[in-house]
């Protein structure tokens, strides 16, 4: 009696969620057991007959199999210390087998991050199914994001080498009208006819190839206002969710080369600041003439940055 008194709901308490803990390791542990003879019973299995052994033999679906293979592979590779019992440093202790389960859906090198990053003792099923989705929905949006900032590169890109092809050929064409004005005086001094009527019609084609390069530079020039790259813009668009998952996720990544890292997003920014800058400022350059020169040192600074890299 006096044994039965010193007892207390606390007590008891704490005795039910050891046993539950134990149990769950235990189960854990003998899930991936389980797994790993399934593995090994499957290369013995004939080819067409695994799905009626696991029936006959186990009294397990395919499904069921499946996830307890998997669970092997992906938790019980060295989970396990020397007496058998799962070590109580690792993430996995904090799983039962329907988490496994769920978890398995995130990769391996992300997981234990995962796992230390959220309460799962006290998470349920659908909680914790609803906290990977999320995670996905949220990787899947930074991916489209980056995918998004790469095709505007190209695009970008694309313009202007066309921007930089027409603008050679311009400029061949300029010269060319200056030689052939040049020629056409020295043929009008000779009274030549037939070299004066040669002169004029190529005189004529130069001209008008001109002008078409001119109206295609312009558009070009429209077209790259109208879609710049804001490389400063389109990072501050990603949600702040995504931004924490992300740098949640890159704390796993070697840090070796920090320091040239941090010099280059500091340069980097600078960079990018500084050409908005300049932008501004040519937009508020009245003199058509000096502007357009402003430009095209900026572009001569912009093709050879880019033959650069």
């Amino acid at each position: 009696m006096n044994e039965l008194k010193a007892r207390d709901t606390g007590l008891i308490a704490l005795e039910i969620n050891s046993i539950k803990e134990q149990t769950q390791k235990i189960f854990l542990l003998s899930s991936i057991e389980i797994g790993k003879r399934l593995v090994e019973a499957k290369q013995l299995v004939p080819h067409g007959e695994w799905g009626k052994w696991l029936e006959d033999s186990v009294d397990y679906s395919q499904r069921t199999a499946n996830n307890l293979m998997k669970i092997y592979e992906e938790y019980g590779q060295d989970p396990l210390s020397l007496k058998g019992e799962i070590n109580e440093s690792q993430a996995i202790t904090k799983l039962n087998y329907t988490q496994a389960v769920a978890l398995l859906s995130i990769p391996s090198e992300e997981r234990e991050d995962f796992i230390n990053k959220h309460d799962l003792e006290t998470m349920s099923t659908r909680e914790l199914q609803k906290a990977i989705k999320e995670k996905k929905e949220l990787e899947n949006k930074l991916k489209l994001s980056e995918e998004k900032v790469e095709r505007e590169k190209e695009e970008k890109e694309k313009l202007l080498k066309q921007f930089k092809k027409l603008e050679e050929q311009a400029g061949k064409d300029e010269e060319k009208i200056n030689n052939l004005k040049q020629q056409l005086r020295t043929a009008e001094s000779k009274g030549d006819e037939r070299e004066i009527e040669q002169l004029t019609s190529s005189l004529q084609s130069a001209e008008m190839s001109l002008e078409d390069s001119k109206r295609r530079i312009e558009t070009l020039e429209k077209q790259l206002k109208e879609k710049p790259i804001e490389v400063s813009a389109i990072v501050e668009q990603i949600p702040e969710e995504i931004q924490k998952e992300l740098d949640a996720l890159r704390k796993q990544v070697s840090l070796k080369n920090s320091d040239n890292i941090a010099k280059f997003k500091f340069y980097f920014e600078s960079l990018v600041k500084g050409f908005d800058e300049v932008l501004v400022t040519l937009n508020d350059i009245e003199d058509h003439e000096s502007s357009e020169k402003l430009k095209n040192a900026v572009r001569g600074l912009l093709y050879k940055m880019q033959e650069e890299l």
